[in-house]
């Protein structure tokens, strides 16, 4: 087996340009934990606020990247043999240790999911913390066939995911999007209704409003959200692409009574808490119902170019880096 591989370390807090490819020695496997080789990483707006500086656990360099998938090259337990397919998610993956920016990563044995499937990597690497985040959060909302879901942030990957899901299983969505040349790709991934988001009322379509909203854009919309739910339905928080905060949050005053506010973590889905429902995702893209959106496929020597489209907002669903993919 190789000896060295190249990685993107962040070198220091700061713009794209922090990231630099480097040739690294490939980790050696010690107790608990196994060597992946990474063939795909999906690229999280977590990495990029890591990146800036905004995570303030994280010491540089650090090799980032809090999921990929990939097959085991060394394991020091025997449920993970070598050559397994595996995906891993968050567990401090990327943050605490390196994660799966490189062509190598040393994760611990709990954090792997063992997937059987003939999905192209390509594919498979945008499900992970995608489509556990997306699952778990209408999980959290208990939405069912023939209900009323409002996705709000609806072009980033958790919201398109979300749309996939939720339309595979009989719900009538409706999402948001600031953008108006993303209207296309949101009726693709089966968003029954788009919303334009010009920082106004929104023009929900239903007379009562949604019966369910999934609110992946966070501090800035959750008690509009909770204005704009039917009263006795359900509002879960699992994106922050507003930030973390609610300023003057009241929740008696804002929260309508019978009104549920939830929320989902993506952390809650790692490991064996996760694997079952990353199988079934699979099986349900493997069949036809899910239809994963990939955005954009990048190398890793393209990794900072990478990040600019991702903080220039560009992206349109899932933005993927292949370690093998050469531009």
């Amino acid at each position: 087996m190789r000896t060295t591989m190249r990685a993107a370390v962040c070198v220091r807090a700061g713009g794209p340009e922090v990231l630099e490819i480097r040739e690294l020695p490939v980790p050696a496997v010690r107790d608990g934990w196994s060597l992946v080789r990474v063939m795909g990483a999906g690229l999280n707006r977590s990495e990029l606020r890591t990146r800036q500086g905004h995570s303030p656990s994280v010491r540089f360099p650090r090799v980032l990247g809090i999921e990929c998938v990939g097959v085991v090259a060394a394991s020091t337990d025997s449920a993970l043999p070598e050559g397994a397919t595996v995906a891993a998610v968050m567990g401090e993956m990327g943050r605490e240790f390196d994660g799966g920016y490189a062509e190598y990563a040393l994760l611990p044995n709990e954090l792997l999911m063992p997937v059987t499937t003939t999905l192209p990597w390509e594919t498979l690497a945008a499900l992970p913390e995608t489509y556990l985040t997306a699952q778990g959060a209408l999980d959290a909302l208990g939405i069912r066939p023939g209900e009323r879901l409002l996705i709000r942030g609806g072009t980033s990957s958790v919201g398109m995911a979300a749309a996939s899901i939720a339309h595979g299983h009989g719900v009538e969505v409706a999402a948001t999007t600031r953008r108006p040349e993303k209207v296309d790709a949101l009726g693709a991934a089966g968003v029954d209704h788009v919303l334009l988001d010009d920082g106004g009322s929104l023009d929900i379509p239903w007379a009562d409003g949604p019966s369910h909203v999934l609110d992946l854009v966070g501090a800035s919309t959750v008690v509009d959200s909770l204005r704009l739910v039917r009263r006795g339905g359900t509002v879960c928080v699992a994106g922050s692409l507003s930030g973390w905060l609610i300023r003057d949050f009241e929740p008696i005053a804002m929260i309508p009574s019978g009104t549920r506010l939830t929320a989902f973590h993506s952390n809650d889905a790692r490991g064996k808490a996760g694997a079952a429902v990353l199988e079934r995702v699979v099986r349900n893209v493997e069949t036809g119902v899910y239809r994963p959106n990939v955005d954009r496929v990048f190398g890793l020597d393209d990794i900072a170019e990478a990040h600019r489209y991702m903080e220039d907002n560009r992206a349109t669903g899932k933005v993927l880096m292949l370690p093998q993919r050469v531009s």
